[in-house]
């Protein structure tokens, strides 16, 4: 199964560059398990969801503890019908039988719960999208319970979620999302926005 995102990093500075530079180095530790290809517009990180999102976390941190705004943009998906398997996706987590919903969003609260801190409080909003399926909104509606029992949910916005808290369970709260809900070898993906240090948080 492929598995990946792309991301973008913006801090809102005239030293941009130097944050986003001073942050590259959080990737280092997870290089040899990602394929990462970088243009004008975002970077692809290719890899598995247990490696994809703490590699994301840990940019994200390094950057936001600059003290200046950042925020991050991230498409994550997976089992893209349109994409070819790569064996730097190869996973534990995803691409098994489904276990019964209300095991999955356990299983989902035990991994949040168990997640260290990083001291960095960040606001995020998301929207999960299941494809291919007849029971998709079983499926999302699973992740919305999951969601609001997780310790960052904040709030339902139109088309979205809102969580907000440690930097250590926003993330752990969205790898949950992304590979205990919809089908283990399906299409699923996450339309992710990340912020920090907002001059304007509310």
């Amino acid at each position: 199964m492929f598995s990946g995102a792309q991301i973008s990093l913006y801090p809102m500075t005239d030293d941009f560059v130097g944050v986003i530079f001073g942050a590259l180095g959080a990737l280092d530790p997870y290089r040899d398990r990602l394929r990462i290809e970088t243009d004008d517009i975002s970077t692809l990180l290719v890899g598995p969801p247990e490696v994809l999102f703490p590699a994301m976390r840990d940019l994200f941190v390094a950057a936001a503890k600059s003290g200046k705004h950042c925020v991050l943009s991230a498409a994550v998906s997976r089992g893209c019908p349109g994409e070819p398997d790569d064996p730097i996706c190869r996973s534990d987590e995803i691409g098994g039988p489904a276990i019964p919903l209300d095991e999955r969003k356990l299983a989902a609260l035990r991994a949040v719960e168990t997640t260290p801190s990083t001291d960095q409080p960040v606001v995020a909003q998301f929207s999960l999208y299941v494809m291919g399926t007849g029971d998709h909104m079983d499926e999302i509606y699973g992740c919305i319970d999951f969601l609001k029992n997780s310790g960052v949910f904040e709030r339902s916005k139109n088309f979205c979620t809102k969580l907000r808290g440690d930097a250590g369970a926003v993330f752990a709260t969205l790898a949950e999302a992304f590979c205990r809900f919809g089908p283990g070898a399906g299409h699923v993906t996450l339309d992710i926005t990340i912020s920090a240090n907002s001059p304007t948080a509310v």
